[in-house]
């Protein structure tokens, strides 16, 4: 494969795992129009996040499964194709039970048949040795694959009066976009289809699944990524907490908010090439601690306009250690010794637990500021995300033990062997 092929696929891959979100979180910035256009209230419109997050976590490990036997490229192109189309559909605002119908197959588009295929795309596109730097530049492509179509799209939503057509406009220009990936994905990623893999492949049935969840590694990776999933959220509180604490206006609550999104590509870009040199495990031990002081340092901040340049070093901090998380927490597969084979139904396992954030880390920022109005609220909550991290730090220390020890006793066979 030529250098410039192999920079395109990366290109697509990156960008269309961003993109094809865009669709099932639209009202992340279009809240109140997509109410408006729908007709619905507030409970309904939030349970169109809740059945795309529920059929979600029930796709993820069959997904899994489904990666390590079909070639990507047809996965991959499938999901965008078929959330594309079903977008285009969704612009025309049908009712309640069709919008919550749509939603649910976009749960099952995406971790069913485009996760995993996803990740083990990621995977087999760069050697071993450069694991960090390919989820790195897999993240960081998702991250600008977010913001850079968001900002133009959003420019036409307000060039054309805000408005219900404005807004079905948007979806179908980010429909569009996902469809014109899946026909590019379809044309110009590879089948992954090395004689070897594809035996390997085939072999994937009950006993390798048994096999995967018995595997320790793929268990404290699970943990890893669901506690630095957890800071994830804990972020998104940061901007609430910028106004309830620190008396600052929505606007520029939202400004910070957006800020906060261009730590993501270049976190996770860097953090890929410096995770190679240093070591994954390593690297993943170090940004729980930044994470741990910096959720520590917010839940000791009392309101105050003179805490405010403090409040917003803790959440840069927390930011670019959960954006570089992020970049690299999957390539601990490769340090952590699960076989390319597999690739698919661990991440399928993983994905399903770590994940389940999705669900509870809302209710529970929710619950601890209604029972605990104001700073205090805040302080338990970051407080608790520091202590999740705590338990994402230790997970992590006995990764980094057990990837040494192997190296070690590697290298101790290796010197044996030698005449």
């Amino acid at each position: 494969m030529d250098m410039y092929r192999k920079w395109l696929i990366m290109a697509i891959i990156s960008v269309s795992g961003g993109v094809i979100f865009m669709l099932p979180f639209l009202q992340e910035v279009y809240y109140i129009p997509l109410a408006q256009a729908l007709d619905l209230n507030n409970t309904q419109v939030g349970s169109l996040m809740s059945i795309f997050g529920t059929v979600s976590m029930l796709s993820y490990f069959p997904g899994g499964w489904l990666a390590d036997r079909v070639a990507p490229r047809i996965l991959i192109s499938a999901s965008l194709l078929a959330t594309g189309l079903t977008g285009l559909y969704f612009a025309t605002f049908p009712g309640y039970t069709i919008s919550l119908a749509i939603h649910a197959f976009w749960g099952a588009s995406i971790a069913l048949t485009f996760w995993g295929a996803m990740i083990r795309a990621t995977r087999n596109w760069a050697a071993p040795e450069d694991q960090g730097k390919a989820f790195g530049i897999l993240e960081t492509g998702r991250g600008l694959g977010e913001v850079l179509p968001a900002m133009g799209i959003l420019m036409v939503f307000a060039a054309l009066g805000s408005s219900k057509l404005a807004l079905s406009t948007v979806i179908v220009l980010y429909s569009c976009l996902i469809i014109a990936l899946g026909l590019l994905s379809w044309f110009l990623l590879d089948d992954d289809s090395s004689d070897e893999r594809d035996t390997q492949a085939n072999k994937v049935g009950l006993r390798e699944i048994i096999d995967v969840l018995r595997m320790p590694m793929v268990w404290l990776i699970t943990i890893v990524i669901f506690s630095g999933y957890c800071a994830y959220w804990g972020l998104y509180r940061f901007t609430s907490f910028a106004t309830d604490v620190f008396a600052l206006s929505v606007t520029v609550g939202a400004t910070i908010a957006i800020g906060k999104m261009w730590l993501k590509p270049i976190a996770a870009f860097v953090a890929g090439y410096v995770a190679d040199s240093f070591g994954i495990a390593k690297s993943i031990a170090w940004l729980f601690v930044l994470l741990i002081a910096s959720f520590l340092a917010a839940a000791s901040l009392p309101g105050g306009s003179s805490l405010i340049p403090v409040m917003l070093i803790c959440l840069t901090v927390a930011s670019m250690a959960v954006f570089a998380m992020r970049g690299i927490y999957f390539a601990l597969l490769e340090e952590g010794g699960v076989p390319m084979a597999v690739t698919g139904t661990a991440t399928g396992v993983i994905s399903a637990i770590a994940f389940t954030p999705d669900i509870f880390m809302p209710l529970l920022g929710g619950v601890l500021l209604d029972k605990y109005p104001g700073e205090l609220g805040y302080r338990y909550f970051f407080s608790t995300t520091a202590a999740i991290c705590g338990v994402g730090l230790i997970a992590t220390i006995v990764i980094y033990r057990k990837i040494t020890r192997r190296q070690e006793s590697c290298q101790t066979a290796s010197s044996r062997q030698t005449p």
